[in-house]
């Protein structure tokens, strides 16, 4: 009897020889629901059996998650090692991390806790080595460092994406503008807002078809994949920022160095003599979509000290007391705001109001 694994084989085989035309596009979307809905079923976590295994619960601590991933001794310890203080097991032999190390990273006054997760090879979306465990911890971080070590081959950039991809990881992408809503009867219904170039009702029927709907609502508001289709159908997808480590970047000429800045999403680093680790933590802030905002106790100066660090799309007032303490809101009367988001120095504002990096708030009580 055929595994799971035997029969996403299979499908991958039969997708490798069916040439791409408008001819099979129908038999393609039928191929692609079946190998998305078997990776489902191999990457689900067994239902009985002795746990996770060693090392991959790790608790979340600090405002965002980052965390390092990439084939075997291309400096991801080092890495680490060198960015938060903490201790990584190195060394030149592959597979020497074997367990989730966490450490934590002091940057802005913010808190970001860095993973270091054990090296990832070729397969890992089958469940090959820890695969399974890498890439459940990969799926809950906010921004994914792939480190890839500049003298090997690009293949490796593009074997992690490959992995990522079939595990259900979109890097540096957006969910796709869909509307998908499942109904009792009436049939399958399509609308299209914008010219399809990649979809029509047989495709999308095949697709439905796969998955046993037969009455839906779909809206598709751009031009959109059969891949992009069953992502939002499956509705696990994680879309998670990603920036590119070339580490060992001391090993190789200026001119090549040149070469690598134009791929991107990437930075060149030395993990070994710290080059260029201010371009990355900027590089870093930037993709996290975070903000600083300081608080000012009435008739105090404010505290540059330690700010209330908050992600860009949930910085209101009411984000920021929750921030602090969820009792704050019960006594809140207004707040005053100095900085960006406002027109005047202070400025009284409302619950709603949207705060900006380095923002000064200073919050009124009842009386």
């Amino acid at each position: 009897m055929s595994t799971v694994f035997d029969k996403i084989k299979e499908i991958e085989n039969e997708m490798a020889r069916t040439q791409k035309n408008k001819n099979t596009a129908y038999h393609l979307g039928t191929l692609k629901a079946k190998l998305a809905k078997l990776r489902r079923e191999l990457l689900a976590p067994p239902k009985s059996g002795g746990g996770g295994g060693e090392g991959f619960d790790v608790a979340g601590t600090g405002v965002a998650r980052v965390g390092f991933v990439g084939f075997p001794s291309v400096g991801k310890s080092t890495l680490m090692s060198k960015l938060t203080g903490t201790f990584s097991e190195v060394s030149e032999v592959e597979f020497t991390t074997l367990t989730t190390v966490p450490g934590i990273l002091q940057y802005k006054g913010a808190k970001i806790q860095i993973l270091d997760l054990p090296g990832i090879i070729e397969g890992a979306k089958d469940g090959k080595g820890r695969g399974r465990q890498v890439i459940a911890v990969a799926r809950t971080c906010s921004l994914i460092f792939l480190v890839l070590d500049v003298l090997k081959p690009l293949t490796h950039k593009a074997i992690i994406e490959r992995e990522m991809e079939a595990v259900g990881i979109r890097l540096n992408k957006q969910p796709p503008n869909i509307v998908f809503r499942k109904k009792d009867k009436g049939g399958i219904n399509m609308t299209s807002t914008v010219p399809l170039t990649h979809l029509d009702n047989d495709i999308v029927r095949s697709v439905m078809s796969e998955y046993r709907i037969s009455s839906a609502d779909i809206s598709l508001r751009c031009d959109a994949t059969v891949d992009e289709l069953i992502d939002v159908i499956e509705g696990n997808r994680a879309y998670i920022p990603a920036v590119y480590v070339l580490n060992k970047i001391d090993q190789i000429s200026i001119e090549e160095l040149d070469l690598i800045y134009k791929i991107p999403h990437a930075v060149p680093v030395s993990a070994h003599h710290e080059w260029n680790f201010d371009e990355l933590l900027e590089i870093m802030w930037e993709y996290l979509n975070l903000v600083r905002i300081y608080t000012k106790p009435k008739g105090k100066l404010p505290d540059y000290s330690a700010p209330v660090v908050l992600k860009k799309d949930k910085s209101s007032i009411t984000d920021f007391c929750n921030s602090i303490h969820k009792g704050i809101l019960r006594e809140f009367s207004f707040a005053l705001v100095w900085g960006n988001s406002v027109k005047h120095a202070p400025q009284k504002v409302g619950k709603e109001h949207v705060l900006v990096d380095e923002d000064v708030v200073s919050i009124v009580k009842k009386n």
